[in-house]
């Protein structure tokens, strides 16, 4: 593309959309299929940046929104952009601030991953809890869960600050709705996103020209739809032709609050329509089957806080299903969580010490805990890749699912 960022398709999967290939970006490379381990406010909670390449990340994806509010998008460009600051050798992702349209405003305390047919309604907010988020046609209201302060997001800011940290990869700034909203309300924030798209396009081209000298950053353009085939085709099929004086989306992120059992239908339903030679990056999935479900289905990489998060909760990943390593069966075990596992942790400690830990209540056990689930996550998907440049996809989607699910 004569910026520093291209993609290439390598081997497709046979009778899928499922294919490898490779992501260039100005801070390297990702061979894809690929997990993105997620570093919300510049780290990945309780683990040393340095520790990322150990566990096997290529990449790593901060949130905009949060830096923007701490400790400020413009200190990061200061500090010569995310990787620098945050000491990661690697390509870096940020995401728009659109999720947080959804996070903090009509699905504020809610699970996100909902079904759909519970019921329908254009506000959700969860009982006793304040909005925190209010959109209208230019931008988006927030009031910071800091501090109580007041800002605003539009497009053109979310390009403003998503220059500012310097990641590779950046998100055009959408409306991410809940499956609750109604089918009107999903028409008129999918028409919104889709203007607002318009509009980051013009401004990350005004801030590339501007910034010239920083390395170039890859703009996605964001599909939503929700559950419907007809919106979600539509959405694909404007931004893949959207073009702003010239200027094109470089990649697309799907996203929206998903039903898991449509989650390969929506899928393969955008990834018909958008090109087959630009990178497509599934916001927020990190569940083993929704993984092998992606892959299938066409999605380049990934990104999820659920390895992290479960993982501060004792609950760490085996080829066997999860397992809460706090529980009492743990305490005199004396192997690692998994005995054929390459990670740190497990090639040094015991399930009895992070038993210990865990209900010791010390930090470190977190520690150890993230390494080992992100190290599977990410592995489990290069596996993924592996076995479809070896045809063997289907082999070992069906030899891990049994094993995994078996229980």
């Amino acid at each position: 593309m004569g910026n520093g960022f291209s993609f290439k398709v390598g081997k497709k999967l046979d009778g899928r959309l499922g294919r490898t290939g490779v992501i260039t970006t100005s801070h390297g490379e990702i061979k894809t299929p690929a997990f993105i381990p997620v570093g919300t406010k510049a780290t990945l909670k309780s683990v040393l940046p340095e520790s990322l390449k150990d566990l096997g990340a290529q990449a790593v994806l901060a949130n905009a929104y949060h830096l923007y509010l701490q400790p400020g998008s413009n200190l990061v460009d200061q500090a010569g952009g995310l990787a620098k600051f945050m000491n990661w050798q690697g390509p870096t992702f940020t995401d728009s601030g659109g999720f947080q349209v959804l996070s903090l405003g009509v699905g504020f305390k809610k699970v996100i991953a909902m079904d759909e047919n519970t019921f329908q309604a254009d506000d959700v907010i969860a009982d006793d809890k304040e909005r925190l988020a209010h959109v209208d046609d230019d931008g988006v209201t927030f009031k910071s869960h800091l501090d109580g302060s007041m800002h605003r997001f539009t497009p053109e800011i979310s390009m403003q600050v998503q220059h500012q940290i310097g990641a590779d990869i950046i998100f055009a700034f959408d409306e991410c709705t809940t499956l609750h909203n109604t089918r009107s309300y999903q028409e008129k924030a999918l028409e919104r996103t889709r203007l607002w798209a318009q509009r980051c396009l013009v401004e990350h081209d005004r801030l590339t020209k501007e910034r010239k000298g920083k390395p170039y950053q890859a703009l996605f353009g964001v599909l939503q739809g929700a559950q419907y085939e007809d919106l979600r085709r539509k959405a694909a099929k404007d931004l893949s032709q959207m073009s702003m004086d010239g200027i094109s989306f470089d990649g697309f992120g799907i996203g929206g609050a998903l039903d898991k059992q449509t989650l390969g239908d929506i899928l393969k339903w955008v990834n018909e329509e958008l090109l087959v030679d630009k990178p497509r990056h599934f916001l927020g999935i990190g569940e083993p089957d929704d993984l092998f479900v992606g892959v299938e289905n066409g999605a380049d990489t990934f990104d999820c806080v659920a390895p992290s998060r479960q993982a501060r909760t004792s609950s760490v990943f085996t080829k066997d299903g999860r397992l809460n390593i706090s529980n009492a069966p743990h305490k005199n075990e004396f192997f690692p969580i998994e005995k054929d596992c390459s990670c740190y942790t497990c090639t040094h400690y015991t399930r009895a010490y992070l038993c210990h830990l865990f209900r010791a209540k010390e930090m470190v056990a977190a520690t150890l805990a993230t390494i080992h689930n992100q190290h599977f996550i990410v592995g489990l998907v290069d596996q993924m890749r592996q076995s479809i440049e070896d045809g063997s996809f289907f082999e070992f989607k069906d030899r891990f699912m049994k094993r995994y699910y078996g229980k």
